[in-house]
């Protein structure tokens, strides 16, 4: 089991009150690492607009090879987080070289391109990065995009976010997505470790997704750069929302009709039943088998939740206008945002998707009866 804990705010705001949290709900997770993304971010990282940020762990030899590949390729780079650690690594978390997080002027021959095919080469570039780093075990990648950073590692989440330091200034964000477990069923691997992200988007999910090795056959299929990996069952509902939004141009809205469609007697008199008919036809691989509970992230910094048809997995929503988070548990949301009304504490069901727009005024419920927003 794993603990889902995340943060939307108007004022950018520590991670460690994600991970603390996280710490509430341990006996939720077994504490075997963590995992932050972070977007809407503060301080001087927050003032670089459009400058890619590297997020990462290297060897000494790594960073070498990354740092020529980057020169060669025309990348500046314009600021990097120094980190001043302890001697010794909490218990159970390895001993690391490097850990990277710089933010680049892209390449001049990039700044006039239109912005889809400028985007299309930055994550070819994350992907390049990371191959490269396969080979010898020596680059480890988690993102490379403008106003993200992701931090992953093994070990106790209260324990590595101290030992990183992550409350320090320049890594407080609006949005912060934080989750605790590494991933256990199988070796570790950092890649396997929630959230995941892809252009702009990000998810992390509690839960086990039993149609995994047919929706990720069929997304690989697809032709679509960065719809690899797949170190997790999890990873595949990032992608999955990729293609809705990317692909497909649909609404976020649309993503319940695509991960859990309705039926076919409950669309009969939906005011867009013949459109969801030809969507679930035609997305039929990407229909998930949870039981699962997804919290997201979007370029815009919506942050939503959604429940697969089972609803086997807590989750809840809470808190104040400038101030939002979606918790696994309701502990987890009392720990980070005890002044609340909890009256208005929502907890979505297989229907819902629980919405907290950018500007974090309030909580928006679409329901699946509903029409969508944008249906074609």
């Amino acid at each position: 089991m794993c603990r889902l804990f995340a943060l939307t705010s108007t004022e950018p705001v520590s991670p460690m009150r994600a991970v603390r949290a996280l710490d509430v709900m341990r006996e939720g997770h077994d504490g075997s690492g963590v995992g932050l993304f972070l977007t809407g971010l503060g301080g001087p990282l927050g003032e670089l607009k459009g400058c890619p940020i590297l997020s990462g762990i290297l060897t000494h030899d790594g960073e070498k090879r990354l740092n020529k590949l980057m020169d060669a390729k025309g990348f500046t780079l314009r600021h990097r987080l120094s980190w001043d650690l302890p001697a010794t690594p909490p218990a159970g978390t390895p001993r690391r070289d490097v850990y990277l997080v710089a933010a680049y002027d892209v390449p001049k021959a990039w700044r006039d391109l239109p912005p889809a095919e400028r985007e299309l080469n930055v994550m070819r570039t994350r992907l390049e990065l990371k191959h490269m780093g396969l080979e010898r075990e020596d680059i480890t990648v988690f993102s490379f995009w403008p106003d993200v950073v992701m931090v992953k590692e093994i070990g106790d989440p209260l324990a590595v976010g101290q030992y990183l330091g992550v409350d320090r200034e320049d890594l407080h964000a609006r949005q912060i997505l934080a989750q605790g477990r590494q991933n256990t069923n199988y070796a570790i691997n950092l890649y396997a470790c929630h959230p995941f992200f892809i252009q702009g988007i990000c998810t992390m999910t509690n839960g086990e997704n039993t149609a995994f090795i047919p929706i990720k056959e069929w997304l690989m299929s697809c032709g679509v750069p960065g719809y690899e990996g797949y170190h997790s069952d999890s990873e595949v509902f990032t992608h999955i929302l990729h293609f809705t939004l990317r692909r497909l141009g649909l609404p976020l809205e649309a993503y319940k009709h695509v991960i859990t469609p309705l039926s076919d007697a409950d669309m009969q008199g939906h005011p867009d039943a013949a459109f969801l008919e030809q969507l679930k036809a035609s997305c039929r691989k990407l229909i998930i088998d949870g039981p699962n509970c997804v919290i997201g992230c979007l370029p815009d910094r919506t942050m939503f939740m959604v429940q697969d048809r089972k609803k086997l997995r807590p989750g809840v929503v809470g808190g104040r206008p400038g101030l939002y988070a979606f918790s696994s548990e309701i502990c987890g949301l009392d720990a980070a945002i005890p002044e609340r009304d909890k009256t208005r504490d929502f907890q979505p069901m297989h229907l819902d998707t629980a919405i907290v727009g950018p500007g974090c005024e309030e909580i928006e419920i679409c329901r699946q009866t509903q029409q969508l927003p944008q249906a074609r």
